[in-house]
């Protein structure tokens, strides 16, 4: 399925939840909810994203505005997993690539400890194993978020198109099921749904004017 802005936002995949109580965007009513979507092995996500989300949820934990991370894993599979997320939510330990950046830049506490405590709850993204050809409704639930009107496109561009997603698909050992079904083109992301459950924003990258989305849905601007 694909997502639309302004639509219902479907819930969001969970194989285990490793800080906090399970809860889903059908969940959380007269909520605003932040999905912050990371990756452990991803510097970014931890350099800037993830402080980002800290200071939302401190600074609208009591205007009714939830944060919830979610680690996926899109490659680096041997590092991007739901044990090394636990030992981040249980320790702080980070690991790989994360790692080396913020002890380059002096953002580690203790010699491997991320020096930001994670307040909200963390879950990992359901994975599942790729094995065998891909179908045509997984190849379409990549490529529908980032070409809405591809069915309008000529049939040559559309075969290219699917022929490039297929060829990708094999060079997975996982599919996530967010990462997926949110059409989402890397870490870290964000998903921001309304209190009514509809889904408003979903971009990419670092961010930093998440505040000014929020207080919009608050009716603060």
């Amino acid at each position: 399925m694909s997502v639309v802005i302004g639509q219902k936002a479907p819930n969001f995949g969970v194989s285990e939840w490793v800080q906090g109580m399970p809860t889903n965007f059908d969940q959380e009513n007269d909520h605003i909810v932040l999905l912050e979507v990371f990756q452990v092995n991803c510097p970014g996500c931890f350099m800037h994203a993830i402080p980002e989300a800290i200071q939302i949820y401190h600074k609208y934990a009591d205007e009714g505005v939830r944060v919830i991370g979610l680690a996926t894993a899109f490659e680096d599979f041997e590092l991007n997993t739901v044990e090394n997320l636990r030992m981040l939510a249980e320790t702080g330990e980070v690991v790989g690539e994360t790692k080396k950046m913020l002890a380059a830049y002096g953002q580690l506490a203790e010699g491997s400890k991320y020096m930001h405590k994670i307040p909200f709850p963390l879950a990992m993204d359901r994975l599942t194993s790729m094995e065998g050809e891909a179908g045509q409704d997984q190849v379409m639930q990549i490529i529908r978020p980032q070409i809405p009107d591809f069915e309008s496109k000529p049939p040559k561009y559309r075969q290219q198109i699917m022929q490039r997603v297929r060829d990708y698909l094999r060079t997975k050992k996982y599919s996530a099921e967010t990462f997926e079904k949110f059409g989402l083109r890397g870490t870290p992301s964000t998903i921001l749904v309304d209190r009514e459950g509809v889904l408003r924003h979903v971009s990419f990258g670092q961010s930093g004017h998440l505040d000014g989305l929020i207080r919009g849905l608050l009716g603060k601007d």
